[in-house]
């Protein structure tokens, strides 16, 4: 059997012993390393490059800023990225932990046959594990020119269908500048100035939309590319050729963050 090395990131210190203990009981999981928020397993990942990562994506702790939105980030540092096994409480965020690409969905409190499922899962001769290792993590500004374009790509030349009593709109995802929320529907304001409601919720556009597209609020998700100016003291985006200003919150500082950084890596002076 394959040996795997994993982390556990998880804002319950308990749950992170529990899982840890169970983990442990099979000779060929190799215990690294945990983390109780967001950073700090961040920095874990990109420091020691496990094969596996137990993820709890329903914290307790909401400063802990566990989200399916770990999974996104390590797509910016990473060729190939760990397995992820969610472990959380409920149900409800399995649909779209699937859509995560996850390995597995565990619930709590963790059971060792479940464990067991998964590792016989990873160690099926159909289901190839991509193990990493030090190289295939770039350097930090390398990978974040790299990976980052790759995904752009993607979601720019994604188009959307939005359906509606036989009408079929179509519209280029690299056209959109922001998706708002309106209650279980959202508004989609494209940059010719057109607004198209689409009857999903804003959960959904986050899990389908990559970069440049990030979540910067309950009711908003922003395309980076549209953004003309960010006021951290007011807490808003300011919108390209436009007089709209769109709230990011307090839950989505950390991504407010990242696309500051992101900014300044490019070709960029400050003055």
């Amino acid at each position: 059997m394959k040996n795997y090395s994993y982390i556990i990131i998880d804002d319950n210190q308990e749950s992170v012993l529990k899982t840890k203990e169970i983990a442990d009981s099979f000779s060929e999981l190799i215990f690294v390393a945990s983390a109780n928020t967001y950073q700090q397993g961040l920095n874990l990942v990109l420091e020691y490059c496990p094969n596996l990562i137990f993820l709890e994506i329903d914290p307790e702790n909401s400063t802990s800023n566990l989200s399916l939105m770990f999974v996104n980030e390590l797509h910016r540092f990473l060729r190939i990225v760990p397995k992820i096994i969610v472990t959380t409480v409920k149900k409800d965020l399995a649909f779209d932990a699937i859509k995560h690409g996850v390995i597995d969905y565990l619930l709590k409190p963790l059971e060792r046959k479940d464990v067991l499922k998964t590792i016989l899962k990873l160690n099926k001769p159909n289901h190839e594990v991509s193990l990493i290792t030090k190289q295939t993590i770039l350097d930090y500004e390398e990978s974040s020119k790299i990976d980052v374009k790759e995904l752009q790509n993607v979601s720019q030349a994604l188009v959307l269908c939005v359906k509606s009593y036989g009408d079929y709109r179509y519209i280029q995802a690299k056209d959109i500048m922001y998706i708002q929320a309106d209650n279980n529907s959202t508004d989609i304001y494209l940059n010719t100035g057109e607004m198209i409601t689409a009857f999903k919720t804003l959960k959904y556009f986050e899990a389908i939309l990559l970069h440049p597209f990030i979540r910067i609020h309950n009711s908003y998700i922003i395309n980076r590319n549209y953004i003309a100016r960010i006021h951290t003291g007011n807490s808003v985006c300011y919108i390209k050729n436009s007089l709209k200003k769109l709230p990011f919150s307090k839950t989505y500082k950390k991504n407010i963050e990242i696309i500051i950084a992101e900014f300044a890596k490019g070709y960029y002076i400050e003055v």
